[in-house]
């Protein structure tokens, strides 16, 4: 079943695109992370790089330092790769994330495709 994207969502994909064919592929991650950071500050979204995840166990705080990639107006997690192929961790990775944070929708961005809607996972829960 086809999801369409929220307007946000949306509007993440056309800047994050705008990045790839300013860029192109084969980066570090964090470039693109840095990149679309600035997109998201000229174009007034709100967002968080490298947000804390939290995990919690039967009361007990676990200093694991894990770590969103972004967060976009409180509500879109997004996870950015620059990998060959998504692997099945990676989907785990932003399921457990959303589940952690108490959001419903994340977002994956594989930035090293020659075209990056090719890369690009919305993930509900």
């Amino acid at each position: 079943m086809l999801v369409r994207p929220t307007v946000l969502a949306a509007k993440v994909i056309g800047l994050a695109i705008r990045v790839h064919r300013n860029l192109g592929p084969g980066l570090l991650e964090s470039a693109y992370e840095a990149c679309l950071a600035q997109e998201f500050t000229l174009g007034g979204i709100e967002f968080g790089r490298q947000m804390p995840v939290p995990v919690l166990y039967r009361g007990l705080a676990i200093d694991c330092a894990y770590r969103a990639d972004m967060i976009v107006d409180g509500t879109l997690l997004l996870e950015i790769k620059s990998v060959n192929e998504f692997s099945s961790i990676h989907q785990a990775q932003v399921l457990t994330y959303l589940k952690l944070l108490g959001l419903r929708q994340g977002m994956l961005m594989n930035f090293n495709r020659n075209r990056l809607v090719d890369g690009i996972r919305n993930v509900l829960v």
